[in-house]
């Protein structure tokens, strides 16, 4: 890709999740292709930093993320206080790196930096996956320039402000999937036979680990189950699973390209960097929402892919192991239901997201 005459120096405000971490990776790996310098701002989280160990070609500092009360919480006074002290170091970061301009990515650790930016006279932008956006990315938008969504249905939300559909972006790393059968060589699994791939996740995965483990024995003949549990739930599920043939139990996968590569059918939650995922990788999906996601938004994520039927949604309060069972089959045990989910959900990719992000900054921060 050719380089643009002037190198801009961005800083992308990330972190705190995966699904916020992730696409800002994304976008970093853009601009560095694209002959630009990106400084990734990151939480403190020890999610953080694990992942971003993996990524030692790219420049990470680590700095506070606070999340805000409610307005009315006696809480507040010390939020704002912190918010103050965060807004400096910020702005001294910025200062240093001779900053062009600033993207969040969402969630609060996006906050500081953003508003940094927009008090420095910088392009100021902030990224929402989401079908409903978060009430962090609605107040940080007041300072942007521009606003970059990842579904459509999130630019109501966003009234009076220039936004612009991008996609979310996807890592590089998952831009190309591996063989099914090197990837089923990686986890011990038959490629020949239909693989159910489970992302239990970090949030409130206990109930969904458990239904998979109890629905295990009345799955299709046949059907194996790669569980990627959360490492604070591994050992319980694995338990569970109690040396069953066909069913690999993972805490922590790095290499997520792999296991999309062998999966038949997606079981998890319904966070958007996840569904970006499942999108990219034309991958079925039956998905159980976080019932305590903030606004109930990983239900609105889910109805974006449940309308487009890629996706079969469920509630997480109405399933028990026979349902769940039964859902399973529904869709392995039909082929044609199948390609059409997979035809639909390759529908709902945005191949090039991170490209478009990065265009708009630097029609925006190039001038």
């Amino acid at each position: 890709m050719a380089k643009r005459e002037k190198s801009l120096k961005v800083v992308i405000a990330c972190g705190g999740t995966g699904g916020h971490l992730f696409p800002g990776i994304a976008v970093a790996e853009e601009l560095r292709a694209r002959g630009h310098q990106p400084l990734l701002l990151i939480s403190q989280k020890s999610v953080d930093r694990e992942a971003s160990r993996k990524y030692g070609d790219l420049e990470f500092i680590a700095i506070p993320a606070i999340a805000k009360p409610a307005t009315t919480s006696p809480k507040m006074l010390p939020f704002l206080w912190k918010l103050w002290g965060a807004t400096r170091q910020c702005k001294a970061i910025l200062r240093e790196r001779g900053a062009d301009a600033v993207i969040g990515m969402g969630g609060f650790t996006s906050l500081a930096p953003v508003y940094a930016g927009k008090k420095l006279g910088l392009k100021t932008f902030v990224h929402d996956s989401n079908a409903l956006p978060g009430k962090a990315n609605r107040l940080t938008a007041r300072w942007c320039h521009q606003v970059f969504v990842g579904m459509k249905e999130a630019t109501a939300y966003f009234s009076g402000r220039s936004v612009v559909v991008t996609g979310t972006p996807v890592r590089k790393e998952m831009l190309v999937l591996p063989e099914r059968a090197t990837a089923a060589q990686r986890f011990g699994l038959d490629p020949a036979r239909p693989i159910l791939v489970v992302m239990g996740g970090s949030q409130g995965a206990r109930r969904l680990n458990a239904l998979v483990a109890e629905a295990f024995d009345h799955f299709p003949v046949g059907t194996q189950v790669l569980h990627v549990a959360g490492s604070t739930d591994e050992a319980r599920v694995r338990e569970a699973a109690n040396g069953r043939a066909g069913y690999v139990v993972l805490g922590f996968c790095d290499d997520m390209a792999a296991v999309y590569a062998v999966a038949d059918l997606a079981l998890c939650r319904s966070g958007a960097s996840s569904l970006t995922e499942l999108a990219h990788a034309a991958l079925p999906s039956i998905l159980i929402p976080f019932p305590y996601a903030a606004d109930d938004h990983q239900t609105k994520n889910a109805e974006v892919f449940a309308s487009a039927r890629a996706a079969t949604l469920v509630q997480e309060a109405v399933l028990d192991g026979p349902k769940l069972a039964q859902l399973v089959s529904e869709i392995i045990d039909h082929p044609e239901r199948k390609r059409a989910m997979q035809e639909a959900a390759r529908a709902l990719d945005v191949p090039d997201a991170a490209s478009r992000v990065c265009a708009a900054i630097e029609a925006s921060a190039g001038k």
